[in-house]
């Protein structure tokens, strides 16, 4: 199999894993490293490097996900005992978050909406990484990612905004398929007709 051929199938079988379906083992310091360097790889206009990464593991997870759950608590103290344990287990339920901060800001030349655009390329070029060396991801946004009042908990400045956290570890369940939209529904090709 030719490298484009194992790369067309495994862009025709691609699918994140939920965080609580990862386990142990978890990637290594050096595979880590490997992954950053692979995902660091993306378009970026102006080469301005409009992102950055925070690694959390270990111990720094549960401290992570105990301020969060505090927070969320004590904005909500009414929640359910379900959400609650959801809320307490933010950042441990796979062994490794990598936090993708985009940094993008105000550039004579580059607009900030391309420098955010570069930082989400980085968060899939990232789970494209951790599937390559053999671990399941999952890209996630929660209520953390956009409130400003949590960031210095995350390591994220005020100026800064959080693209996304991947979080990376086993799958303890096989992948399954979910419904992708119809072609029809979703190109245009422009100037043309019933092309599809």
């Amino acid at each position: 199999m030719t490298a484009n051929t194992a790369l067309k199938s495994y862009l025709e079988v691609r699918r994140s894993i939920p965080s609580f379906q990862m386990g142990e083992p978890g990637p290594s310091t050096e595979e880590i490293i490997e992954m950053l360097t692979l995902a660091r790889r993306v378009p970026d206009h102006g080469k301005l490097a409009p992102w950055r990464f925070i690694v959390y593991r270990g111990e720094e997870r549960e401290r992570v996900s105990r301020e969060l759950s505090e927070v969320a608590i004590a904005n909500k103290p009414d929640i359910s005992d379900e959400m609650r344990k959801v809320e307490e287990t933010r950042f441990t339920r796979a062994p490794l978050v990598i936090g993708v901060v985009s940094t993008a800001a105000p550039h004579v030349k580059i607009p900030v909406w391309e420098q955010q655009l570069s930082a989400g390329a980085v968060c899939l070029n990232l789970i494209m990484a951790a599937n390559a060396i053999g671990y399941s991801s999952n890209w996630i946004t929660e209520w953390y990612a956009f409130d400003k009042a949590v960031y210095p908990i995350l390591g994220v400045k005020e100026e800064e905004q959080v693209a996304g956290f991947i979080h990376i570890g086993t799958a303890q369940v096989p992948p399954t398929e979910r419904a992708r939209p119809e072609l029809a529904d979703i190109v245009t090709f422009s100037g043309e007709t019933d092309v599809l």
